[in-house]
């Protein structure tokens, strides 16, 4: 297969897509199976809308795995004991490591110019995290003696976030962590004043710690607590190895090997036009040996400059950890 991180246009992704899409047909026995049931002709799909999209509750219950690769690791879910989780099965991961940095360098910047901090508890306290993968690959890659994680040890956070107001921070963060930490910072005197140079990337994940807000009011409360104009985001989850960034306004990017489409929530085989809601699937071209194409439980629209919006969940779904909030 091509080198996915080449893309440029829209040409080269549709063909990028069709060729993973008749490689995954031949090579991944669950998505062949699938696409066998459904009756499809892989060699009449000519356009993406036509690609089956395998339904992200297959990671349940199967290993999606290139049959001529082998598995160094896998990514599991978040969730409760009680919960059958989604596990993904990785046999590169240095194809995850560099979507990892050339997503975040397309959108954010260089990881080597940044400091690292993750408040991520629920996701420390679990074992193969994708989300703990991704942030300990920035860490490595910027090599900063401040980067570390944070439990709830808050006043450590405080204090270090004192010491490093000069200087270019990220700081992500679970979404009830962050509130949690701004409730310790509004219980305390105020002597915290950061620049511009803090980032605050929120990861999603309430885990029923706080009373259920809209993410705008999530977004807004973040603002007002941390002091500042934009509150980032990151999209992504267990199945994926790409990720998309919200840069302060609720409305979420793509690399450029990853596309969203939004299905009619009660017909996965038709598509909502741009502004209308409806189901998600995901492209996401770096999953070339499980699933490129994966149907999600999460709602959304598309906006324009292939752009799109987050809106919540399917009723009945399964609670994610790494979903967002409803807005």
């Amino acid at each position: 297969m091509e080198n996915i991180f080449s893309i440029q246009s829209e040409q080269d992704f549709l063909d990028a897509a069709l060729k993973t899409f008749r490689y995954q047909y031949e090579n991944i026995e669950i998505y062949r199976k699938f696409v066998d049931y459904l009756k499809i002709n892989p060699d009449e799909i000519k356009e993406l809308t036509k690609i089956p999209f395998l339904p992200i509750e297959m990671f349940k219950n199967h290993q999606i795995l290139d049959k001529n690769m082998t598995a160094g690791l896998f990514f599991q879910s978040s969730g409760t004991t009680q919960m059958n989780l989604s596990k993904h099965f990785i046999a590169d991961e240095n194809i995850y490591q560099e979507s990892i940095y050339k997503s975040f360098e397309q959108f954010i910047g260089k990881p080597e110019d940044f400091i690292f901090l993750g408040l991520l508890p629920s996701y420390l306290e679990k074992q193969n995290s994708s989300l703990i993968y991704m942030v300990d690959y920035l860490m490595k890659k910027s090599a900063k003696p401040e980067n570390g994680y944070f439990l709830y040890n808050h006043s450590d956070l405080f204090e270090l976030l004192n010491t490093l107001k000069d200087k270019k921070v990220i700081l992500f963060g679970v979404s009830f962590a962050l509130l949690d930490f701004l409730d310790f910072y509004n219980s305390n005197t105020p002597t915290f004043q950061h620049s511009n140079a803090l980032t605050i990337i929120e990861t999603g994940g309430m885990k029923g710690r706080k009373e259920e807000m809209t993410k705008d009011e999530l977004l807004k409360i973040l603002q007002e607590g941390f002091k500042t104009d934009k509150i980032y985001s990151e999209y992504s989850m267990t199945e994926l190895l790409s990720q998309a960034y919200s840069l302060g306004e609720n409305v979420y990017q793509c690399p450029n090997w990853m596309r969203i489409l939004v299905r009619n929530a009660e017909d996965p085989f038709n598509y909502e036009k741009e502004g209308r809601t409806g189901a998600i699937n995901i492209i996401d071209l770096a999953n070339i040996h499980s699933c490129a194409f994966i149907a999600t439980q999460d709602l959304g629209k598309t906006l324009p400059d292939s752009t799109f919006q987050v809106l919540g969940r399917i009723d009945h779904s399964d609670i994610r950890g790494c979903s967002l909030l409803v807005s």
